[in-house]
């Protein structure tokens, strides 16, 4: 029996939501799935595949093929929807507010199209769409309420998104994102912590602070101090154990940050500053207000601040006339600065964007070239840097979905205090999502550390109390609308990739 039969034998109809590109969508994501959920709709089954009532795309415009890979997904649905009456389809997010009516055109099965200011909207749309038979596109140009302002169905019971901006007022020539975003629109510190303490009452142990410029808060509402009285003001609240933020612009990073993230207790010593290029020149062409020099000179005073401190990145090969001096300089900064990971790219040219139709367009095979260098230059990096863990204890807040190992080497997964992945052996005590162990680090590996030993401590909490309740009503659910287990959604620090990205990936 599929989950649409099985859900109807119940009297719900269920919702599947398919989330792509970054954070921003993912936390828009939640706020879709509570929308549905407000309005009746239950989560269908995970790997349901498009066995749902309605199923709604989430989308990026950042990839260079994301249109082909969406109108694939869309192709993949197109003959499950003949074949059911009632089906819908719905696609939002950032190629919906580029492409608008193309979408429709090119996939008429499509029911609803709604853009980034818009995603309330939803459950409206779908409705409508209901009623008249007809296809609903709806494009905000601006944005309508706040998203925060809305239901949402949080992806884990311990580790909450909150975002304190959306939008931004940057111009990188490699990115769409300002165009499909909008101009930054601060909420009010208020607000911001209200929904912080909210989030600690319901068992929520650790926060990320969420912007596509997080740390340029304070533009829109006249305060330039403001993203530095916000992390201290989060340090004030009891039961809040971890604040963290996502992503920085090395222009906007000012000493007051700094000195807040060293001075906040809960402040985890953990940074995520996109880079992008080592090179003065290709950084110019790219539209990033800094150089090198302020770059390294933000890496130097964060690690006088914070010695111990997990610095990751963002960087993009073969940016259109980036010479091998040009890529010699991003190899310096990468030795000087000793990140503990990093998002590498390949540049590839993006719909929209000034760089797409610069001058000098680097060949595939060099970009691979360099690619490969930068990569292993990092490896490296990264596991000597991993090594210097080894003989230390941390405390690791137990995570879920992380370790893909973990039935077959009966270990646990969990994150030090500096977010690092540290997969640990399962002690005799039940611990859940959310509780914290001690344990000591006995070998190293480039992307994850482990403990090998028995665990040294075991410590229930409130974040752990929470997840065992959230999972006890999932599993009280009737059989065929049962949720899946949280897995998107819970922050999580910026591997090694590969593929193409913005500095607000």
């Amino acid at each position: 029996m599929s989950s649409s039969d099985r859900s109807q034998a119940v009297g719900v109809k269920t919702y599947e939501v398919r989330t792509y590109g970054c954070q921003m969508n993912v936390h828009d994501s939640e706020r879709l799935s509570g929308l549905l959920e407000d309005a009746g709709y239950v989560r269908a089954p995970e790997g349901s595949d498009g066995d749902a009532d309605v199923v709604v795309f989430n989308t990026c415009a950042v990839r260079e093929n994301a249109d082909n890979k969406l109108y694939g997904n869309l192709g993949h649905l197109a003959p499950k929807k003949t074949q059911r009456p009632g089906m819908q389809i719905a696609v939002g997010g950032c190629l919906a507010q580029k492409d608008r009516d193309t979408i429709v055109e090119r996939a008429p099965w499509v029911d609803v199209v709604f853009g980034t200011h818009n995603i309330g909207k939803l459950p409206v749309l779908l409705e409508r769409a209901r009623v008249q038979e007809e296809a609903q596109v709806e494009i905000a140009e601006s944005l309508e309420a706040f998203p925060s302002t809305l239901p949402t169905r949080r992806e884990s019971a311990y580790a909450a998104w909150v975002s304190i901006s959306v939008g931004c007022n940057n111009t990188c020539t490699f990115c769409i994102v300002p165009a499909l975003r909008g101009k930054e629109k601060d909420r009010r510190p208020g607000d911001i912590l209200a929904e912080v303490e909210a989030l600690v009452a319901e068992g929520v142990s650790e926060i990320t602070l969420l912007g596509q410029n997080v740390n340029a808060y304070g533009s829109d509402i006249g305060d330039r101090e403001a993203f530095s009285k916000l992390l201290r003001a989060c340090g004030t609240i009891d039961g809040l154990e971890r604040v963290r933020f996502t992503s920085p612009h090395p222009r906007d990073f000012t000493d007051d940050v700094i000195a807040a993230m060293a001075e906040t207790p809960n402040a985890m010593p953990q940074l995520h500053m996109p880079l992008q290029s080592g090179s003065d020149t290709v950084l110019k062409a790219m539209r990033r207000s800094y150089r090198q020099e302020r770059y390294l000179g933000i890496i130097e005073k964060v690690r006088a601040a914070i010695p111990h401190a997990a610095i990751t990145t963002d960087i993009i090969v073969g940016f259109p006339g980036e010479t091998e001096e040009d890529f010699e300089q991003t190899l310096h900064v990468v030795r000087e600065a000793r990140f503990a990971q990093a998002f590498t790219f390949q540049y590839s040219k993006r719909p929209g964007t000034p760089a797409a139709t610069m001058e000098n367009q680097i060949p595939k095979k060099v970009v691979q070239a360099r690619y490969e260098r930068l990569v292993a230059l990092q490896e490296e990096i990264s596991w000597d840097e991993n090594k210097k863990q080894v003989g230390r204890t941390f405390e690791l807040m137990v995570a879920e979905g992380e370790g893909r190992k973990d039935g077959a080497t009966h270990r646990l997964s969990g994150r030090a205090p500096d977010n690092r992945l540290v997969h640990f052996t399962k002690p005799e005590q039940e611990v859940r999502p959310g509780d914290v162990v001690t344990v000591e680090i006995t070998y190293a590996a480039p992307h994850h550390l482990l403990a090998e030993g028995p665990v040294l401590d075991v410590r229930r909490t409130r974040a752990g109390d929470a997840w065992e309740k959230r999972n006890a009503a999932e599993a009280a659910k009737p059989a065929g609308v049962m949720l899946g287990l949280p897995r998107i959604g819970v922050p999580a620090p910026l591997p090694v990739a590969t593929g193409s990205g913005c500095g607000c990936d």
